[in-house]
Formats: structure tokens, sequence, C-alpha cells
């Protein structure tokens, strides 16, 4: 008898797992705002309504054995009622209670011992200027709640920029130093039931604008430092008693310090290149881990990778055929295209991922440039790599 899942949220996130859905014989189950979110196209039932509806959640939980998370903007106390009526959640509550919130993220990773930015809690009750006196310009300001695809996340130079943001604003804010690192990196692992757990090679990551531009597998780092970022991997895992694939965020210094930057628990973008360059696919690990089924391998079937999303450049309705073309003719070039109808700037549309047998960095960058000198008009594409 096959395993029935829900998941709430019906993205391209979701919409990725189609492979491992047919693989595993497992039928999903989405809740998800929209008929033309992507995910509803490979599942078997969809439950129309907002991702933070507990209603629609009750409804899903009839339908299903167990429900998992493409995202994390979840309503955590009307999901509590209803684990206490017995409906099974993977990763369970417990394990996103200390991470949904930014601040207690960081709160949680400071508890563990990990190494990480020094940040606060802006109070509203208190002198702005006063409170950050020791971070100095620039610092960086995050929504504790939400922030997504560098949506919530600013950079902020001077005291009169910040104090606007935040007097226009609701939100509750995190602040934290600005850090100088050399690169961003990334890490997926995977925690199953039975405590097993397996971890990706560590990436590479390009963010610009807050947003993933690239991601490169794998990341040329030390040994010591990729034994350094799994035990990272290994203790956040454990702490929390995680189920399901976890995502970590990462900062290289230039001295070699490692700093943690953030987590995601769910499927995340620096493990897209796993689709196509991994024995098993970050997607395949995740409903392994949350259905109960043993974890599997995780190396690399080639010798490196580069990842590149295919972002939204403008107002737009077209499906970019001509572009994609150009793109699948890349050599051991792979398109995935999420299906969304509509492009707007910043917006993930989709992603493609190249296969290499070398690792010499002109060469990769040479492919990205490639990448979006056809994705991009001129004034878009990006220059500046990191060195």
């Amino acid at each position: 008898m096959s395993i029935k899942l829900g998941i709430i949220g019906g993205g391209q996130l979701a919409w990725m797992m189609a492979d491992a859905v047919n693989k595993l014989g497992v039928k999903l189950i989405v809740q998800t705002p929209s008929q033309n979110d992507p995910a509803v196209s490979i599942a078997q039932d969809s439950i129309f309504a907002p991702i933070n509806d507990a209603a629609a959640t009750e409804i899903l939980a009839r339908k299903c054995d167990i429900i998992t998370f493409e995202n994390e903007f979840v309503n955590l106390a009307a999901l509590s009622l209803l684990e206490k009526k017995g409906v099974c959640f993977r990763p369970q509550l417990s394990a996103l209670a200390p991470v949904l919130d930014k601040y207690e993220q960081r709160c949680y990773f400071k508890e563990l011992g990990l190494p990480v930015p020094e940040f606060l809690a802006l109070s509203r009750e208190q002198e702005i200027e006063l409170q950050i006196a020791n971070f100095g310009f620039p610092i960086v300001l995050k929504a504790r709640r939400h922030g997504y695809d560098g949506q919530g996340t600013f950079i902020i130079r001077d005291i009169a920029t910040l104090s606007k943001i935040i007097n226009q604003s609701q939100t509750q804010f995190l602040v934290e130093e600005f850090v100088p690192f050399q690169r961003e990196l990334a890490i997926i692992a995977a925690r199953s039931v039975n405590g097993e757990i397996v971890i990706y090679p560590t990436v590479e990551t390009f963010q610009e604008n807050q947003v993933c531009r690239w991601v490169i597998a794998p990341a040329k780092i030390s040994q010591e430092q990729s034994l350094e970022i799994e035990a990272i991997a290994h203790k956040l895992l454990n702490s929390l008693q995680y189920v399901g694939i976890l995502g970590i965020e990462l900062f290289l210094k230039a001295d070699g310090t490692i700093l943690v930057n953030e987590i995601a628990p769910r499927t995340h973008n620096s493990g897209h290149f796993t689709l196509d360059a991994c024995a098993t696919s970050q997607f395949e690990q995740h409903l392994r881990a949350v259905c109960g089924l043993p974890l599997t391998n995780t190396t690399l079937n080639c010798h490196s990778a580069v990842m590149v999303n295919l972002l939204g450049y403008e107002i737009s309705q077209s499906d970019y055929q001509k572009q994609r073309q150009q793109l699948a003719d890349i050599p051991q070039a792979i398109v995935h295209w999420y299906g969304k109808t509509e492009s707007r700037p910043g917006r993930k549309l989709g992603h493609i991922t190249v296969l290499s047998d070398q690792d010499n960095r002109n060469a990769v960058e040479g492919i990205i440039h490639q990448i979006e000198s056809i994705w991009y008009p001129p004034e878009k594409i990006c220059e500046n790599f990191p060195k």
C-alpha cells in the first residue's frame, strides 16, 4: 500500500518531487493557494487554500498519512492543535519551533555553541541608535518571520535608512553584524525517523540582492572546513531530532573561519543541483526521510556541477521558449522550467544545471557567464565573481 503524503505548499519545491514521487510510489496531496501553482500538476489531489489555513490542513490530514512542508511560513500554534489530535507532521513541530523566528533561530544556534555573527532583536521601546551602538555600519536588518528570496532582508549603511524602514513597518526585526565573507557556502543534510544522517557535498553559492543567483558543487574548501561543516549539520539535526531535509547556509571568512548564517527546514535552492548531479536528489531523500524509508547515496555522479537560477528580470507573460532552447543546447545541460505563468523581477522561473568533468574556476565562470548571456539582457548579466 503506497504512502499518502500531504504537502503544505505547492510551489516549485514540491513540484520538483515529481520523479521521486513516481519512483517511490508516493501519493501526493498538496495544500496550496492556486490551481496554477506548479505542484498541482503532479499531485493526486489538491486543496486550494492558503498554506497557513489550519482548517484546510485538517482536511488535508484526513486525506493522508503524513504531512510535510514545502516552506516554513506556517501557523505553528494552529498546527499544534492538529498534532494533539494525532496528525503526523514531519519534520515534527517541535523541530520547527526553535527555527521559524530568525532571532530565536540565532539564539538556538548560540545555545548549541555554533559560530554565528553578532546579533540582537530590535525593540521599538528603546532608542535604535543605542541598541546598535556596538555594531557600526553597514549592518544587516532581517525580518524575524516570513523573509524569503531577499524579501525582508536589508543591507543598511546609515541610521536614517534604518529608522525609516523600522518606522514604516509593523514587522519585528533582527539586526546582525555585516560579515565581510570570502564566500557563501551551503550544505544539504537529511535525517531519518531512525536517526540515520546523510550529507551532500558542501557547495558555494552566490547571492545578489539576497537572492541565490548560482551554485557550484562541490565547494573548493579544505578537508578540515568540510568536516567542520558536516559536524555543524550533525549537531543541528540531532539536537532538533529533525526528520527530513535541512538546508544550512554559512559564511566562509578570509581567515578560514566558518559562521552559520541561517537554516531552512525543507528542501533548499542550494540543493537543486542534486536532481541531476547526485545519485539521489534532495527531493527523493526528503520523501525517504519523512515516509520512513532508508536514506540513500548522496555522492556526485560527475566531477562537478553548476546550477544557475533563471530569475525574472521583467514583468511579462512570456514562457521564454527561445532562451530555454538555447540553454538546453549547452553541452551536458539540463533545464528545469517551473511552468509559472507570470515573470517579475527576482522571481524564480526555473533553473539550469550543467554537469562537468572538470573543476577549473575559469571554466566554471565561463559556463555561468554563457548561461546568463543567453538568459538576461546585457545590463542584467553578473560580472562580479568572488575571488
